[in-house]
């Protein structure tokens, strides 16, 4: 299975993801099993497989690279898993836990380290006194049970950056998860969701709920058990140690006719297919674990995620469905609740439920739709001939008569591109007059080219029998033509 990340760009080259499939292993980094990529030139038949890290973009955050066809050596293997095991983190899960306890139990003082973001027991305090502390007075029973409030959230836009949701949001997941008969949360990537539910338990007004946080900030191993947290890469499915994929596998199991569902809210840098093949594996999981017969055959899932990636998602899970719910952040400069027009939260939630049962707030602006049989944002006005209400970003959205669907408020149709767009775009851009890297059919894209495959084939068993060029050599050749 390929996903085209990026189609091209100004030099003609794009990189492409492979998905493997198989027993073959993919290298390792500190963040778990690498993804396989292709660089992908526009014009050529073949392009150069890599294997990189999954969850960053930053080189600067993980600058692990391997060709596809390299031979390594043994000696860089060893140093590769030495470097692997000087950044995992500095305590195992269950020594985090041991430590907590002892934390716990202080008579008096408690001291986390903001610097290394680490519960500190007495030994420790004498090496950390340069570092930037919280004292004992902010570090109350209140402060520990909401861990996303004391840990500082990870800013790398390119590879784990933390947006919280606010307290509206949460909330209202919450309330709308246990309305629907769900006792059961895996909680993947939100752990102020994961938080809320334990505070809400503690405070005992409503039916108890189960919840397991899966996140790859293994900072929450500091506050939470073993059946509580679990060290986990989304992007490859990777759970860290090894033996905590038992605790998800004993979670998903329905005991007692317990409603289990999966709200994930990944990185919005994520690459869609990655995640949506770790999603598939857990709902598998959980498919293997059903004893009753005739029952729900999918798992329940909400993904959080911006609307403009609605083709992909839907792409990879079809009976999904986009609702208009604007979820907000704490810490985003941007998402917040309340702002209008272009300024809205572009983030909303993919879901397997059934529309018409996701009730979302009328106090908020929302409204339900008989034709559509859903809720939709009291801005999203059912167009008659499209017979859909068709907004996604929040605003008000135009039917145009020539394309025959609506389309965003700001946007005119051109007649030169015979589409809607923006008025001051370039005219002769249409979408899909690139068409295809690999044999420049217009009808399609080099993902979908029926030729890929058997041109990577016939030019690999070619490959095998000529020596390949050294990159000084193609260089010389090239320099050659140029002054020929």
């Amino acid at each position: 299975t390929n996903m085209q990340l990026k189609e091209s760009d100004e030099d003609g080259f794009g990189i492409e993801i492979v998905l493997q499939q198989g027993d073959r292993k993919a290298p390792s980094c500190v963040h778990g099993p690498t993804l396989l990529f292709e660089k992908v030139c526009k014009g050529e038949e073949k392009g150069r497989r890599f294997y990189a890290c999954s969850a960053c973009r930053d080189r600067k955050e993980c600058n692990f690279f391997q060709w596809e066809d390299d031979k390594v050596s043994e000696a860089r293997l060893l140093a590769r898993e030495e470097e692997n095991r000087s950044k995992m983190p500095p305590f195992t899960h269950q020594e985090y836990c041991s430590r907590f306890r002892k934390f716990l139990a202080l008579p008096l003082g408690r001291r986390f380290c903001q610097d290394c973001q680490l519960l500190l027991l007495p030994g420790e305090w004498e090496i950390h006194a340069s570092h930037k502390m919280s004292q004992a007075d902010d570090i109350t029973e209140a402060r520990l049970s909401r861990p996303s409030l004391m840990l500082k959230p990870l800013e790398n836009k390119k590879s784990n950056a933390q947006y919280l949701f606010a307290d509206r949001s949460c909330h209202f997941l919450l309330d709308t998860l246990a309305k629907l008969g769900y006792r059961k949360v895996l909680c993947v990537g939100t752990p102020r969701l994961h938080e809320l539910i334990k505070l809400r338990n503690q405070e005992g007004k409503s039916d108890p709920m189960k919840s397991l946080l899966l996140d790859i900030d293994f900072r929450y191993a500091q506050f939470y058990g073993t059946d509580e947290f679990c060290h986990y890469n989304m992007f490859n499915h990777h759970f860290f140690g090894g033996e905590v994929k038992v605790s998800t596998v004993s979670f998903l199991g329905e005991e007692d006719g317990e409603k289990v569902i999966m709200v994930s809210d990944p990185p919005f840098g994520g690459l869609v297919k990655p995640l949506a093949h770790s999603f598939s594996q857990i709902a598998e999981t959980w498919r293997e674990l059903q004893t009753s017969e005739g029952g729900v055959v999918e798992m329940p899932i909400v993904w959080i995620f911006p609307y403009f990636f609605e083709p992909r998602i839907l792409e990879c899970f079809p009976s999904f469905t986009m609702l208009d719910y604007q979820v907000d952040y704490d810490n985003h400069p941007l998402y917040k609740h309340g702002k209008t027009g272009r300024k809205q939260s572009p983030v909303r939630l993919f879901t397997n439920l059934a529309p018409r049962d996701v009730v979302l707030p009328r106090e908020e602006g929302y409204r339900f739709c008989k034709v559509c049989a859903r809720y939709v944002w009291s801005g999203n006005k059912h167009c008659t001939k499209c017979n859909l209400c068709p907004s996604k970003d929040g605003r008000v959205w135009k039917h145009c008569s020539e394309c025959q669907k609506c389309v965003k408020p700001s946007w005119r149709h051109c007649q030169s591109c015979a589409r809607c767009a923006l008025p001051d775009h370039p005219c002769g851009n249409s979408p899909g007059l690139e068409g295809c890297f690999n044999c420049g059919s217009l009808k399609h894209k080099r993902r979908a080219c029926p030729l890929k495959d058997k041109r990577r084939t016939d030019n690999k068993s070619k490959a095998m029998n000529s020596k390949r060029t050294s990159g000084a050599q193609r260089r010389a050749n090239k320099l050659k033509k140029t002054t020929e």
